[in-house]
């Protein structure tokens, strides 16, 4: 892992931990064109608890397996109108959700959208990198990589 005196530096590919949902690892892109992070989910289901707005949802950690899909529930943040890379506008679930990336560990706005065709499951944003991140577009996977039975199932083998 490396660091400038006030910055980690990351590659534009990275393996993830989302701890709060309970996923140890997830294959994220780092997007600086992108200011909000999101993540592929399914099965969202809005429903209130203690007077308040919240939304349940299941992911998939690996690309290309419908595997170890995991619900978690989530106070929603807001509800956001997002433009695809194609153009296309969708209004999202906005929740916060705690993310590990290079060996640090950051809370971030993330929206729940339908990624499952998209090379990557996760894409971090602009607002999680800026809390301390400069992405490096030639290198990768700076904060390690899982074992290499969990990168196989990532690829569905």
């Amino acid at each position: 892992m490396s660091t400038t005196p006030e910055c980690t530096i990351a590659g534009w590919r990275e393996w993830v931990s989302l701890p709060d949902c309970g996923v140890p690892w997830v294959k994220a892109k780092l997007d600086t064109g992108a200011r909000t992070s999101a993540i592929h989910a399914f099965d969202i289901v809005e429903f209130e608890r203690d007077g308040d707005a919240w939304v349940r949802y299941s992911i998939h950690p690996w690309q290309g397996s419908r595997e170890d899909a995991t619900t978690v529930e989530s106070r929603i943040h807001d509800r956001r109108v997002v433009r695809s890379s194609s153009g296309h506008e969708a209004e999202r679930y906005v929740v916060q959700m705690t993310v590990g990336l290079v060996g640090r560990t950051v809370t971030t706005e993330m929206t729940l959208s339908q990624r499952d065709q998209m090379g990557f499951r996760m894409l971090v944003g602009r607002e999680a990198l800026r809390q301390g991140f400069v992405v490096d577009p030639a290198r990768s996977y700076l904060g390690g990589r899982p074992r290499t039975s969990v990168r196989r199932r990532n690829r569905g083998r």
